[in-house]
């Protein structure tokens, strides 16, 4: 009878040490596209000096069929993780908001796109599935 308790002991450290807990992480890229300063850009009107002062430098610039693309993003992303010493498992989440803005070859604005998709991102802890 004696026996046992030092081993039951022994399995109990054993689980703690093997089992050191979990953790959570949150990382954002880029800045929050304000709807105020999309709306404010008008099809056919708005120039690209004026796309330029409303939402500053865009993240990335492409040239596509003479046009300028304006992009702007912001990511989002949460990270749960169950930290084990032999074996670790996480669940990763990331959803992006996206502004496009073209640019015709007079300097207009020809088109907006917007997607906003990172309200209610969520942390999901367990890693198998939903």
């Amino acid at each position: 009878m004696l026996f046992f308790k030092p081993l039951a002991g022994i399995i109990i450290v054993l689980a703690l040490i093997m089992t050191q807990g979990c953790a959570f992480s949150r990382g954002t890229l880029g800045e929050d596209i304000r709807s105020e300063s999309v709306d404010a850009i008008k099809k056919a009107t708005t120039t690209k000096a004026e796309v330029l002062s409303l939402l500053g430098a865009p993240d990335r610039l492409l040239q596509v069929n003479g046009r300028d693309v304006f992009q702007y993003y912001r990511y989002d992303a949460k990270v749960g993780s169950l930290l084990l010493i032999l074996i670790n498992f996480s669940r990763v989440s990331i959803k992006s908001d996206d502004l496009f803005v073209i640019i015709d070859r007079e300097g207009i604005v020809e088109d907006v796109i917007l997607s906003k998709r990172t309200d209610g991102l969520k942390f999901r802890f367990w890693p198998f599935g939903e």
